[in-house]
């Protein structure tokens, strides 16, 4: 027998061995690097924007340790790996569902502006055509409640809120357009209420 050929079965040997002892150690490195991953998602807002892939790599990184409680440590590396890529999607969905929602709120906020800005117009045309003191009263109230909460709505947006601006924001926005509305009517018509 060839020298070579009676190493061979030595070399198939060890390398068994390392795959085995690969194998019969717990992946405690994968968890922790899946368990920083998670961490990470948490992070980018992955609580908010994406609930789904967050909870699936929690409940993989779970069945890890259950399987290494079991001593199927392969099956532990296998939930471990699948734990920490479900968490970086989480973590990329996060970040791409904050950029959509902060753009939203980015329109929805000029929106506001621009309408308070043609309602303060409307306004000062109504004053000087001079226009019925209850409707002007009533104008400048939801001209002011507007502006408060687009206020408060910019506020939210410096701290990084931006879920849930757009909808604080749907109402002011119909009221403001509405008044606009109304003192356009109310100027237009063909006699003018005195105060």
């Amino acid at each position: 027998m060839p020298a070579d050929r009676v190493g061979f079965p030595y070399v198939i040997l060890i390398l068994f061995s390392l795959l085995v002892s690969a194998c019969g150690d717990p992946p405690n490195n994968e968890m922790q690097q899946a368990q920083g991953a998670i961490d990470a998602a948490r992070a980018a807002g992955a609580d908010q924007y994406a609930r789904d892939e967050l909870a699936g790599a929690q409940q993989s990184l779970k069945n890890a340790q259950q399987a290494v409680e079991a001593r199927d440590y392969r099956l532990a590396l296998n939930y471990a790996l699948d734990s920490g890529e479900r968490a970086r999607n989480a973590a990329r969905q996060a970040a791409d569902g904050k950029a959509a929602v902060a753009q939203l709120a980015v329109r929805t906020l000029t929106e506001a502006d621009t309408a308070l800005d043609e309602a303060r117009a409307a306004l000062r045309t109504a004053e000087r055509v001079r226009i019925s003191a209850a409707t002007l009263a009533s104008a400048r109230r939801t001209i002011s409640a507007t502006s408060t909460a687009v206020q408060k709505a910019r506020s939210a947006f410096g701290q990084g809120n931006y879920q849930g601006l757009s909808a604080a924001l749907a109402k002011p926005i119909a009221d403001i357009r509405a008044t606009t509305r109304d003192l356009g009517r109310a100027t237009a018509a063909p006699t003018r209420q005195r105060r």
